[in-house]
């Protein structure tokens, strides 16, 4: 996405070869999601073995625990709940609709937030991978360890907001800083569920990787959709 100029407006419209570009958005996903199911099943039977010492992270977190570091923490983790990612998401995509007028933006982002959701829930439910034998300072959900659910939520809500936010911003530094600051978001969801007890690290990596792979697959598919801007005088 590029920033608007005043006379030009981005609009939806279909492309001509619409069925080839459901096609390989679809190969897209169901090739991340296969990829995603296949390092849950060896991080949970045969590279088990070799990830053992990565809860030593955790370890070292929990032995610095404090009273206030257990706040911050939760206020991290809670920040990428279902029900805060759900509500932050259509309050964000309300504004930019009536910021930009436009459903270019607001769908990238809801888009990206239900494809990660819907990845994270198909691989929870053929990878079944222990939470880490420490102390949890939060109910355990139902869901496998892997990956990270609260990582990939949090990663496609603030990676999608800072690539819309910096289409519309004109430098370079300033895109770059707008999507940094952001991403401060995710960052700090992982490593507070980490301090908690409630993921392996590499849960949380591949969390944020199924964030990311999310955004980038809609951006890829809302961009291939929609045919050159449209003028408007």
């Amino acid at each position: 996405m590029t920033a608007p100029e005043n006379t030009r407006q981005h609009a939806l419209a279909p492309r001509a070869d619409g069925r080839r570009w459901l096609w390989v958005t679809i190969a897209r996903v169901v090739g991340w999601l296969a990829a995603l199911v296949g390092v849950g099943f060896l991080v949970g039977g045969p590279l088990a073995g070799l990830l053992e010492d990565e809860d030593g992270m955790i370890s070292a977190l929990q032995s610095a625990r404090t009273s206030t570091w257990d706040a911050v923490s939760h206020v991290g983790s809670r920040a990428a709940d279902t029900a805060t990612i759900v509500g932050t998401a259509l309050a964000v995509g309300l504004v930019l609709r009536l910021v930009w007028k436009s459903w270019v933006e607001p769908l990238l982002v809801w888009a990206a937030v239900a494809l990660q959701s819907a990845v994270f829930l198909a691989t929870t439910l053929l990878v079944s991978r222990e939470r880490p034998e420490l102390d949890q300072l939060d109910p355990a959900p139902p869901t496998s360890s892997f990956p990270s659910g609260h990582s990939g939520a949090s990663t496609a809500l603030y990676l999608s907001l800072g690539l819309v936010l910096a289409s519309h911003v004109r430098s370079r530094a300033g895109r770059v800083l707008v999507v940094a600051l952001l991403v401060l978001v995710p960052l700090g969801v992982g490593l507070s569920r980490l301090y908690r007890g409630m993921h392996h690290p590499s849960d949380v990596v591949f969390g944020v990787l199924n964030g990311v792979v999310a955004v980038l697959v809609v951006r890829a598919a809302v961009l291939g959709w929609r045919d050159e801007p449209v003028r408007r005088d």
